[in-house]
């Protein structure tokens, strides 16, 4: 039962970063960075404080007790992955959000799912899965079945991506299309793949926060198991980083594009915008909240960070057809991005069962 609520949860996180982005397409004459940057003052510094308080008693003293290094190395990691957030704005915008979502979580879901396994087969932690742990157990066997089908969708995914631009041409693209470029959104997809599985390290670097939240709870609530909402004081530090990177950067855009105005631009609905953008910042931090609840019932393994990516696939690629990011294809190209989300669901559905027995 915890396994398969655990994949509930992951759906919930999944969901919410899926679809962070539609807001955002309902903000009328702001630039990217503006946007952007409004959005996530709400996901960085004003909604991860606020969950902490509602959810863990103290969280405050926790962070302020923390060693330096534990607090640095979180901060770290949370730079590192705020510019693959920050990168993932632009894929998103370069490619839309079906192909965008696909190929920037494949990649994030073989670094993160991988990168720390193998890290933990040198250096070796209690209540963490090595690659050696993982590809000599039935259920970890699974797990990287479920890695594999996932990659391959994401493959799937990708061909359709590159059938569609050929398909709609510089002439026929309409409006919800009219930014693609396959070839620097390709390149920033890698870019923020590669940097957005650092996410996962950052909630390793901070799991002593963590640990003391989970603690306390336990001790006031014996026997109820794992405290599900312990990861949201660690994620106020990951956070943080996330939110310096962003911040200079769309900073340096708004000098650069002199769209400083934007924020204070009468001619634009300044009330939708904000709101808009600060439900974005909202539903994007969401991702992480549900996330942490997952990962407290199935562990921060590789399993917990595939079915977090395959499920943002999923629906991402949805939203994708919803928002008729695919009008104007051949029906071939449209049934092979169906494909794609086929097998990413048989994916999802491989990594559960292989967390049910393990």
């Amino acid at each position: 039962m915890g396994a398969l609520l655990g994949v509930l949860y992951h759906f919930f996180g999944g969901f919410a970063s899926g679809s962070f982005y539609i807001p955002y397409k309902k903000v009328k004459g702001w630039s990217w960075e503006s946007y952007w940057i409004v959005g996530g003052i709400f996901s960085w510094l004003i909604v991860p404080p606020l969950a902490a308080y509602l959810t863990i008693p103290g969280f405050a003293d926790i962070i302020s007790e923390a060693s330096g290094s534990v607090l640095f190395y979180t901060f770290l990691f949370g730079s590192l992955w705020g510019i693959g957030g920050l990168t993932y704005g632009l894929g998103v915008r370069y490619l839309g959000v079906a192909l965008g979502s696909s190929i920037i979580l494949g990649l994030c879901s073989v670094f993160g799912a991988l990168i720390p396994s193998v890290f933990y087969e040198y250096y070796p932690e209690a209540g963490k899965d090595s690659i050696s742990m993982i590809a000599g157990s039935t259920w970890g066997q699974l797990v990287l079945l479920g890695l594999f089908i996932c990659i391959l969708g994401i493959v799937v995914c990708a061909i359709a991506g590159s059938m569609k631009d050929k398909d709609l041409g510089n002439a026929e693209k309409d409006a919800s299309n009219t930014e693609f470029k396959i070839g620097l959104g390709l390149f920033v997809a890698i870019v923020s793949g590669i940097l957005s599985a650092c996410f996962a390290f950052g909630i390793d670097a901070g799991k002593d926060m963590a640990d003391v939240a989970n603690t306390a709870w336990k001790n006031a609530n014996p026997g109820k198991g794992e405290f599900l909402y312990q990861n949201n004081v660690t994620y106020i530090i990951i956070m943080w980083g996330g939110l310096l990177t962003n911040f200079i950067w769309c900073m340096i855009l708004n000098a650069r594009n002199k769209t400083f105005g934007d924020y204070s631009n009468s001619k634009t609905p300044l009330a939708k915008n904000y709101i808009f953008s600060a439900l974005a910042g909202t539903t994007w931090f969401l991702q992480f909240f549900f996330y942490g609840m997952g990962e407290s019932l199935l562990g921060n393994g590789a399993s917990s960070w595939i079915l977090h990516m395959a499920f943002i696939i999923l629906v991402a690629n949805l939203w994708g057809i919803i928002l008729k990011e695919w009008k104007g294809v051949r029906s071939k190209t449209f049934s092979t991005v169906i494909a794609g989300i086929v097998i990413i669901l048989i994916s999802i559905l491989v990594v559960g069962y292989g967390n049910s027995i393990k």
